[in-house]
């Protein structure tokens, strides 16, 4: 029988239990009836750590926000969808996204560590998109065909749910694909759980011939402890590039202060600041939005206060666009 590692169990262990994330964070009870209705829509799932984190007895906590289901998931608002980025028309082979040109996204799990609100997948199919150990040849294949794809990005659901030998020997597969450059993992994990960062998965990630980048989710400096940035550390000093996307969410980062304290926190921990993302407008995730000018607004703030290289681009996705599409601060400027 095998032993779970203490990440595994930690993923094993995350509640999932509406009443008992509330009693943990001492919240009332007259919460609980929204929460287990949103719940039913999109389930809840929080790793212990993460919780650790969050104040007691304050149900404005921003990592708590970001977690909660509520009652307002149940709105139905215009121009929110299920697929926010029309991902269906980028997916010709299950589990892998063409979205752009040079790189392909591989979905390499459903599950994630976590079941973020705003999430833009929340309702993706994931059952459609797992070809199984053996059809992922299919997805090699098409890799191998077009020497035009110089990286590939293991999404999700989180790639990092799985277990570091199956990962390793996905990449060995890619490595032997001549044209392939870079391989890029998209995880919420190890802000998460700081302790999946572990030897093995080092020494796999380094070891590729491929560069590797890893873009970590963090939203608020809340988020960034020191096991975190321990574990950033290390993987910085194995030579892995460290790169942030973050989301700009009504009542968890929509202060210019947060911002800035979340990249100056980023930097500290080795991140570099890399996109700060609009919402997608998924169902179930309107209560997050914020008007685009607001959000310009608080991005020139950030750049008249922090050196350039810490300011993330503030981004968005369209579908049928060829780059994400930056949102510049220049009408700001009246000098």
């Amino acid at each position: 029988m095998t032993t779970k590692s203490h990440w595994q169990a930690a993923l094993i262990e995350a509640v999932t239990d509406p009443r008992e994330l509330l009693e943990l964070l001492e919240l009332d009870v007259s919460l609980l009836d929204q929460a287990k209705a949103a719940a039913a829509l999109f389930p809840l799932k929080v790793p212990r750590g993460f919780i650790a984190r969050m104040q007691k007895g304050n149900q404005a906590d921003p990592l708590l926000r970001q977690v909660l289901p509520i009652g307002d998931e149940h709105d139905v608002i215009p121009g929110f969808t299920q697929d926010a980025l029309d991902e269906a028309k980028t997916n010709p082979i299950p589990g892998l996204l063409h979205k752009y040109h040079g790189r392909v996204l591989l979905i390499l799990a459903g599950a994630c560590g976590v079941h973020c609100r705003y999430c833009f997948r929340r309702s993706f199919p994931y059952a459609k998109n797992n070809p199984g150990t053996a059809g992922w040849a299919q997805a090699f294949a098409y890799i191998a065909q077009d020497k035009t794809i110089t990286e590939v990005i293991l999404s999700g659901g989180d790639p990092l749910v799985m277990n570091d030998d199956f990962l390793a020997d996905f990449t060995q597969k890619l490595g032997k694909i001549p044209h392939l450059k870079r391989l890029r993992i998209h995880s919420r994990m190890p802000i998460l759980l700081p302790e999946r960062i572990t030897p093995e998965f080092i020494t796999w990630f380094s070891g590729s011939r491929l560069k590797p980048v890893l873009v970590t989710h963090c939203n608020h400096p809340q988020e960034i402890n020191q096991s975190v940035t321990d574990a950033m550390k290390s993987l910085s000093k194995a030579g892995i590039t460290l790169l942030n996307q973050s989301v700009i969410l009504k009542g968890v980062n929509d202060h210019a202060e947060i911002l800035i304290h979340l990249s100056e926190a980023l930097f500290s921990a080795g991140i570099m600041p890399y996109y700060l993302n609009l919402l997608d407008k998924v169902q179930g995730a309107a209560h997050f939005d914020m008007a685009l000018k607001t959000a310009q607004a608080l991005h020139w703030q950030m750049a008249q206060q922090l050196p350039g290289y810490l300011v993330p681009k503030l981004v968005s996705e369209q579908p049928g666009a060829p780059a994400k599409l930056t949102k510049m601060f220049s009408d700001f400027y009246t000098g």
